[in-house]
């Protein structure tokens, strides 16, 4: 371990990222292993704060995957070397201060990650050793497919009909309150339609913007001189945790529903059902969406939603870094449980990072206060490139 304050030696690891983890896993000795799972428990909660509590991540998606990958990878080798303060056994971050902090009644999870079909087939296994009327593998499971919005979960809780609270995810069990907030935003109903709701009803979204709307709220704060966002996540996650709700009303703020909580009574089935409902609730949903059918190791039918969203995705009209894929039957859903911080009968099956063509158009010099120069390019996108497409139909 470097003699360096926590802050030095998070800056050392950000800046040797691409370079620490060189060696196999398999070829890891236990004290190697648990050195690098310290760092790596440090790192991605460094990381975690930047992302969930400062909207301000330093790392892109398929870095910081690869960083919870390796810990993945290392843990499952070495379980006896798992931390208590190991990023696998925790959920988000702790809810900011200035914010008055909400407990969930149900826990706020997070997914498993996918990467291949290989890992998808995998998950497909674990859900069928884990039922033993699955381990028939003639027996054809139904998963409902959806669109995996990259923005910032959100809990709305309503009562007999009538939004009372909304809470961000915070760390899975406590989130933050901005009740005040939520209420600014159109996609997200006041008063439940149908009056066939429970009583008691949690539902759960995701809080994102256009890309269209992203692009013009980043003109606006260039020419007010204010510091523009990243991405849309970072624009949505920033306007909807403010301590004024005023800010939050200027913002051109969406909300999909695909999830539920605390509920008073079941209101249906099948995850399919419950989408059906929560739309004619008032509810607007992650779409596009499909329920395929998936007998033995034939994964045709994910592969090819799959293929299909990634190739849609950039005419989507707002971001998103995967899929989930999740068990349709909700009374299988019950008995499949949670492992650790994500449920057993979903998995989030993410894309490769976006890539295009782009052109320099122009290289211009900038000038520091010390007198260095600071090549800058100003380049223009041409053409997307096309996506990874997944070729393989069965494991």
């Amino acid at each position: 371990m470097l003699n360096k304050t926590e802050k030095d030696y998070v800056t050392y690891m950000v800046m040797n990222r691409t370079s620490m983890f060189d060696t196999p896993v398999e070829q890891l000795i236990p004290l190697e292993a648990a050195a690098e799972l310290e760092e790596l428990a440090t790192l991605i909660a460094h990381h975690d704060r930047l992302y969930y509590e400062k909207d301000q991540p330093e790392l892109t998606d398929a870095e910081y995957d690869a960083l919870r990958q390796r810990n993945s990878a290392i843990e499952s080798r070495f379980p006896e070397l798992i931390r208590p303060d190991s990023p696998s056994q925790k959920v988000g971050a702790a809810p900011a201060s200035g914010f008055k902090k909400v407990r969930h009644t149900v826990p706020m999870l997070s997914l498993d990650n996918a990467f291949s079909s290989e890992d998808v087939g995998d998950w497909l296994d674990s859900v069928r050793n884990f039922l033993r009327e699955l381990k028939n593998s003639s027996l054809m499971i139904e998963i409902v497919c959806e669109t995996k919005i990259d923005g910032l979960s959100c809990a709305l809780r309503y009562e007999l009909g009538k939004l009372v609270s909304g809470a961000t995810r915070g760390n899975g069990v406590e989130g933050e309150d901005i009740t005040a907030n939520v209420k600014t935003i159109k996609d997200i109903p006041k008063s439940l339609k149908d009056e066939t709701w429970p009583e008691i009803l949690e539902v759960r979204g995701e809080v994102y913007m256009s890309d269209r709307d992203f692009l013009k709220l980043n003109a606006q704060q260039a020419q007010l001189g204010a510091k523009g966002f990243a991405n849309p996540r970072n624009a949505a996650a920033g306007s909807l945790r403010q301590l004024d709700p005023n800010i939050t009303a200027s913002r051109p703020l969406k909300f999909y529903a695909y999830s539920w909580g605390e509920v008073s009574e079941p209101f249906s089935k099948t995850q399919a059902g419950a989408r059906e409902k929560l739309e004619r609730w008032g509810f607007k949903l992650n779409k596009p969406a499909k329920v395929v059918k998936v007998k033995g190791a034939n994964l045709r039918p994910l592969i090819s939603y799959y293929n299909t969203i990634q190739l849609r995705r950039s005419k989507l009209g707002f971001s998103i870094d995967g899929v989930v894929l999740k068990i349709n039957d909700l009374d299988w859903q019950a008995r499949l449980g949670f492992v650790s911080r994500s449920p057993r009968w979903a998995i989030a099956w993410k894309f490769p990072p976006e890539q295009a063509l782009t052109v320099i158009e122009d290289i211009q010099c900038q000038v520091g206060r010390t007198g260095k120069l600071t090549p800058v390019a100003r380049c223009t996108t041409r053409m997307r490139l096309s996506e990874r497409i997944y070729g393989k139909a069965t494991r």
